[in-house]
């Protein structure tokens, strides 16, 4: 009886381990030519882009004074030619001015050969106990951030 239940018992195994047969869209993938249209209901829905943060924040909300801890600060500027620059000390050693650019995740530049965004956020966020409260402020990275008043 166990020689009769081995061959079986293969069967189930490798047929839970392969895939299953394309449905709906995937099947023009295939090649098969059986492409209805119709996607299989028990399968998840397309992905579909992303829809843009209703918080999204334009260049003017970027420009003016935001200020860090320990004498650190950011000054936005609007850029002749569009864009920004970024007038930043972001620690007790270093200090800078960078041209930048407004993206849907935040304010990008480059800074010491390394692409940085500074992203929207609140004083929490940046894990800074000087900047907890605070509403409206942007975190380059964990300990550096800026906040307005």
């Amino acid at each position: 009886m166990m020689n009769r239940l081995a061959p079986v018992a293969l069967v189930i195994a490798l047929s839970a381990c392969s895939s299953p047969a394309p449905v709906g869209n995937d099947a023009a993938m295939t090649g098969t030519g059986d492409y209805t249209g119709v996607r299989n209901q028990d399968a998840p829905a397309p992905a579909s882009a992303p829809e843009p943060a209703a918080t999204a924040k334009t260049e003017a909300d970027y420009i003016g004074k935001w200020t860090g801890v320990e004498g650190m600060f950011l000054t936005v500027t609007k850029r002749d030619g569009g864009g920004v620059t970024m007038d930043m000390q972001w620690d007790l050693d270093n200090r800078g001015t960078f041209p930048g650019s407004v993206t849907a995740e935040g304010l990008r530049f480059m800074r010491d050969g390394k692409d940085e965004i500074a992203v929207p956020g609140d004083g929490d966020a940046t894990g800074l106990k000087w900047l907890a409260g605070k509403k409206d402020c942007l975190i380059v990275k964990p300990a550096e951030g800026y906040c307005r008043d």
